[in-house]
């Protein structure tokens, strides 16, 4: 059998940031805070929280980071869990 260099072999490259500053408004930002804040204000874990609001924690990682791709209705599942209630008006014009 011949033997490739290279091949096979399980090499790491640099990881990749999962942040995304300039993505997320700061009203995103102020948002993802709130529900940070609140989570660990009630000693949840991101796991735990996923499994109360039926959503992935991949989700809840999502909207922590500021993320603006998340689903609605993951947020407002996520909100209600927390004890959070959303409201939405007209911006400054």
């Amino acid at each position: 059998m011949r033997d490739f260099p290279g091949i096979g072999r399980r090499t790491r490259g640099p990881r990749r940031s999962t942040r995304h500053p300039d993505s997320s408004t700061p009203a995103i930002s102020g948002l993802a805070q709130t529900f940070v804040d609140r989570r660990l204000a009630l000693r949840l874990t991101q796991q735990r929280l996923a499994d109360l609001s039926g959503v992935s924690r991949y989700s809840v990682q999502s909207l922590e980071r500021g993320d603006d791709s998340i689903r609605i209705s993951s947020v407002l599942a996520l909100a209600d869990v927390l004890g959070l209630r959303l409201t939405a008006g007209a911006g400054a014009e």
